[in-house]
């Protein structure tokens, strides 16, 4: 992840082009989480999601569950990301 000097932009490549981690791989089916020093802390939005689908989620629990992932990137050293394919960033909300 690449930070700016202010600490509010942060970026990371994908796909050959730089992107941001707030508007793109926080909604990206590929990103399975953040790396915090040595921990890997699964992303909250898929978690949330899932339980959508299943009825046992609420949609206020999923905007709180973004809230959070950006609390994770303040603290996080990488994204992890699955998209071997170098395919690039594809939202997780898409049917």
């Amino acid at each position: 992840m690449k930070r700016d000097q202010s600490g509010q932009k942060v970026t990371v490549a994908c796909a050959d082009k730089e992107v941001s981690v707030y508007s793109h791989c926080a909604y990206c089916k590929h990103c399975e989480g953040v790396q915090i020093r040595k921990r890997v802390i699964p992303t909250p939005q898929k978690e949330k999601i899932n339980g959508l689908a299943k009825g046992t989620s609420e949609d206020d629990d999923l905007l709180n569950s973004q809230m959070m992932f950006n609390t994770l990137i303040r603290d996080g050293d990488a994204i992890v990301c699955s998209d071997d394919e170098n395919k690039g960033y594809t939202s997780m909300y898409s049917y």
